[in-house]
């Protein structure tokens, strides 16, 4: 299985939004500068996380963005579900089949269920995992803290090396 690049995008918005002044919804287009990709892309990221209930907009002038829940209550199985939909490591096109079915057709179909039995066990394995860690977990882990820092990241530019 392999993920997009959104779903680092993603994760990166909600570390944003984890850490935004909780006086100010986060821009847009700071969010958009941030991670240097074009407003209209950032669009389909966004969306796709407020449908999923992660992240909520203000609309207007002074709009923007806000978690829609606590750091804390955000795994990291929600914004991968929201961004990557199902995740299966299998594809099971029905190659086993097709290839040994017209020989040993029982043994095809048996050999097909558990070696899709096998991937899905894995990634269920794999998805409780996630769903265990927190953003909040994540980020003050990786900022060695014990409460998260806030900034308005509104007011903040990034500076560009080229």
């Amino acid at each position: 299985m392999k993920l997009t690049k959104g779903l680092e995008q993603a994760v990166c918005i909600i570390t944003l939004l984890s850490t935004q002044d909780s006086g100010a919804p986060l821009a847009s287009d700071a969010i958009s500068e941030r991670l240097l990709v074009s407003p209209s892309y950032l669009k389909k990221i966004m969306r796709k996380l407020v449908v999923k209930n992660i992240i909520r907009s203000v609309p207007g002038n002074n709009g923007g963005f806000f978690l829609a829940r606590s750091p804390e209550r955000i795994s990291l199985f929600e914004i991968v579900a929201a961004v990557e939909g199902e995740t299966n490591s299998y594809p099971n096109s029905g190659l086993i089949k097709q290839v040994f079915g017209d020989i040993r057709k029982e043994a095809a179909e048996k050999g097909e269920t558990i070696l899709t039995e096998a991937f899905s066990a894995a990634d269920q394995v794999w998805k409780d995992a996630l769903k265990k860690q927190t953003v909040a977990d994540l980020l003050l882990e990786t900022l060695g803290r014990d409460e998260l820092p806030y900034t308005n990241w509104n007011e903040i530019t990034p500076e560009l090396h080229f």
